[in-house]
């Protein structure tokens, strides 16, 4: 008798459990959808897929505006470089000989431009990519890239993240904004993309980078004068950062290799 209870019970809260994710459903993809009088659908399959993020309606049902400028076109993945072995980092040695003045003899810069030793291999692909099509600008490497094909930017990406990095400094204690980010303004850890914490396909190693090329990027992607990131992640990020946060995070990464 109570095992009938039991499964009595049982049957009883699933059925209560499923009535209330399809009443969730319903009003979260399509009653509150179809009710923002700012936003027109043409069906109920639309509104729902626009719920599901699987597509963007623009209010008052305008097309959605596409940028006025070229944005990245490299797809990013984590086996986006897999393969490459010692002839295509011997040929990006070769090729490298054009990039020595600015980044160094091994990548490491004396100057103000960034350091490529040990930087990972999909993170220069993508900016060779962005310099070459414009979606980065730059009076320098735009002629220098000009001419690269793809399987020269491979190997270009797979030499410089074969090199090795700087020998480890103390850069001394997390900032809070690499360590634990903003959560009250939508800022996540730089360190959850950018190592420390974590890391994320496409995203650069910033240890030893120079402080005022780190700086430069984080106020250029602020402004909207760099845009080459992808989805606009860096972008959103950056606007909301402080000035103190932009020169703690810069000098916190330039010091930590």
């Amino acid at each position: 008798m109570s095992g009938q209870r039991s499964d009595g019970w049982f049957v009883g809260s699933i059925a209560v459990l499923a009535a209330i994710v399809i009443v969730s459903v319903g009003v979260g993809f399509v009653v509150l959808p179809l009710a923002n009088a700012n936003t027109r659908f043409s069906g109920v399959w639309t509104a729902i897929c626009s719920a599901a993020g699987l597509l963007q309606v623009a209010p008052s049902g305008e097309p959605i505006q596409q940028a006025s400028y070229p944005t990245t076109q490299v797809e990013v993945t984590p086996r986006l470089l897999a393969g490459a072995n010692a002839d295509a980092i011997g040929r990006g040695a070769t090729l490298s000989l054009r990039c020595a003045m600015c980044h160094g003899a091994r990548g490491l810069s004396l100057a103000e431009a960034p350091n490529l030793a040990g930087q990972y291999a999909v993170a220069i692909y993508k900016e060779l990519m962005d310099f070459r099509t414009g979606a980065r600008a730059s009076a320098v490497m735009a002629p220098l890239v000009a001419d690269l094909s793809d399987a020269d930017m491979r190997d270009l990406a797979v030499y410089y993240a074969y090199l090795p990095r700087p020998s480890a400094s103390n850069a001394g204690p997390l900032p809070e904004i690499v360590a634990s980010g903003a959560p009250m303004r939508g800022i996540a850890p730089c360190g959850a993309c950018h190592g420390t914490i974590g890391a994320k396909a496409g995203a650069a190693w910033l240890g030893g980078e120079p402080e005022a090329y780190l700086h430069a990027q984080l106020a250029a992607f602020a402004s909207g004068a760099r845009h080459n990131d992808i989805d606009s992640v860096m972008r959103n990020v950056a606007r909301r950062l402080t000035p103190g946060e932009i020169d703690a995070a810069s000098a916190f990464y330039a010091g930590h290799k």
